[in-house]
């Protein structure tokens, strides 16, 4: 199924009033409001440290994961078209909520993406020790992350009914480093120490910030935004066509700026470049990318406000965004092991085990490049 590009000037398709955006805004607000109660039902702190290893059997914790996760996708969502279609709302209101939705949605992604960088990164010394690893089984993660992410490596499963894949599957238990070399075991126990108490910092983090006069505030906005969308005098009537396609335009730009061709290729070492920099920065070159994620993101955000429920899943665009997630996942990854790498008086075979698992974390990350890549240019060419 080819993208169909958004044409405002196309006489025979029809236009989109405002209203539809209102009406997708209100859906959104009613959206996080019901995830809101649930969370608060099922008691807000599933999945927390002391519940990681339970099974999604446990209808409490799994109902409060989901619940979180459906915040932060409303919250997205909200945002997301605020910023699209901003002209066209109350400017002193869309710039005062925007920010917070962006901190809430952070707040709460921080815990699931320490998470599922710990499982990443654990699971990729097994593979790269050739030691056995325990099945992946679905456990409860405390607070979902990006729930357009991904959390394996290669061959990790994919969600591709909405665009919105739930949380990535996670070990009942860590991986055994038994089997692992002593270098490798020392590196996974360092990883695990780290992560784990990054995690459990950005659990308390998420509680406080549940609880907090600010997310009172935020709630407060959405369940206005629920019954009354402050839009301008002009907006019922204007087309939302052209803002979208801005959107889209601003996506393509971003795109033509990346080195596609050289990511064509596969095992070009490009994503290696800078990899002994002293520099503890992450890899400049990768924010080009973040970006364009970022950008499809509110592109088939503002798709969705076109077409409400009977928009189709536009597969090839799903697939590039599924690639960017994964090369969102093994940049942040690498960067992890780098991190850890610079620990002082660490024994020189667990810095080697350690530079080891960045080099193929940064593989991971060339290697998503190249998805996105083949993605896209399926994107163009089957376009009419």
């Amino acid at each position: 199924m080819a993208q169909q590009h958004l044409d405002p000037t196309d006489p025979t398709a029809r236009a989109v009033s405002g209203d539809a955006l209102a009406c997708y805004l209100r859906a959104q607000a009613t959206e996080f409001l019901r995830a809101l109660r649930l969370h608060r039902e099922t008691g807000g702190d599933a999945g927390g440290p002391a519940r990681t290893k339970a099974r999604v059997g446990d209808n409490g914790s799994q109902e409060a994961v989901d619940a979180a996760r459906a915040l932060r996708r409303s919250a997205r969502r909200i945002s997301a078209s605020l910023h699209t279609f901003r002209p066209l709302l109350d400017a002193d209101w869309s710039e005062a909520i925007r920010p917070e939705l962006a901190w809430l949605s952070g707040t709460l992604a921080m815990e699931h993406s320490y998470a599922a960088r710990l499982e990443r990164l654990l699971l990729a010394l097994h593979r790269l020790s050739g030691a056995a690893v325990l099945p992946a089984q679905a456990g409860v993660i405390g607070m979902p992350g990006d729930a357009e992410g991904t959390a394996g490596g290669r061959g990790a499963p994919q969600k591709a009914a909405s665009g919105d894949t739930g949380p990535p599957p996670h070990p009942a238990t860590a991986p055994e480093r038994g089997n692992l070399t002593v270098g490798a075991a020392k590196a996974g126990a360092l990883l695990e120490r780290q992560l784990t108490l990054a995690r459990t910092r950005a659990h308390s983090s998420a509680l406080q910030a549940l609880g907090s006069s600010r997310f009172h505030a935020v709630a407060d906005s959405i369940a206005v935004l629920a019954s009354e969308v402050p839009l301008t005098p002009a907006a019922p009537t204007a087309d939302l066509r052209p803002l979208a396609a801005a959107a889209e335009e601003r996506l393509t730009d971003a795109v033509a700026a990346l080195p596609l061709v050289t990511a064509g290729h596969p095992y070009n070492a490009e994503a290696l470049i800078h990899g002994l920099s002293p520099d503890p920065a992450p890899h400049p070159q990768d924010a080009p990318w973040h970006q364009v994620r970022l950008l499809l993101r509110l592109h088939r955000y503002a798709r969705e406000v076109l077409h409400g429920d009977s928009a189709q899943v536009d597969v090839r665009l799903l697939a590039a965004g599924q690639a960017l997630n994964r090369h969102r996942d093994a940049s942040e990854a690498a960067a992890a092991a780098a991190q850890a790498a610079r620990t002082p008086r660490i024994a020189p075979a667990t810095a080697y085990a350690l530079g080891v698992l960045h080099a193929d974390q940064r593989h991971e990350v060339e290697a998503a490049r190249f998805a996105f890549q083949q993605s896209w240019q399926m994107q163009t060419v089957g376009t009419p």
